[in-house]
């Protein structure tokens, strides 16, 4: 009897912990995309009293043009992960200059579906980040690159002359830089 009653808290505490776990994805700031989780016994997260300047140097590609990049969501996770710890939208000011091989992420879907046969995955991210406040641009000079013009992306993108001006318009305004 005692074994059977050892067994069954033991399988009652394992259950438990699969439960506390098991939790479903959030979405705070950005809607549907860029999904995190809760760790509640995480000792350091964001203080939701700072204003954030963030500046996502962004030039990796997709992994497979026919789903969306990582790195277009991990946008979306950046921000959903402040907004989790209580960081309010308008304390986020997120800036994205893109470029390198991540410019084909902005295409709009009739150029998209030249390349890849598929619409762009990428551009409903792209719009439920502009829906929490982010700024994207796309790097002039990548673009002539590419011998990309304006028609070929989306009308969700800015132009900016290139990434590296961009840069370093923002950086010094006390934005920090991540690489993506």
């Amino acid at each position: 009897m005692y074994r059977l009653l050892k067994a069954a808290l033991f399988s009652a505490a394992l259950l438990f912990t699969h439960l506390t776990f098991a939790q479903s994805a959030q979405f705070p700031l950005v809607k549907g995309f860029g999904g995190i989780y809760e760790v509640p016994d995480a000792t350091e997260r964001p203080d939701p009293t700072l204003e954030y300047k963030i500046m996502v140097d962004m030039s990796t590609g997709a992994d497979d043009p026919k789903q969306i990049s990582r790195w277009v969501d991990n946008v979306a996770r950046l921000m959903n992960l402040h907004g989790l710890a209580g960081v309010p939208q308008e304390n986020m000011h997120v800036k994205v200059v893109v470029h390198g091989g991540a410019i084909f992420t902005i295409l709009n879907n009739e150029e998209y579906q030249k390349r890849y046969q598929v619409d762009n995955p990428n551009l409903p991210v792209y719009q439920a980040l502009k829906d929490a406040g982010v700024d994207i641009y796309v790097c002039g000079q990548s673009m002539r690159a590419r011998s990309l013009s304006k028609s070929d992306i989306s009308p969700l993108i800015e132009i900016a002359h290139s990434a590296l001006t961009t840069i370093t318009t923002y950086v010094p305004q006390g934005y920090t830089l991540l690489k993506f």
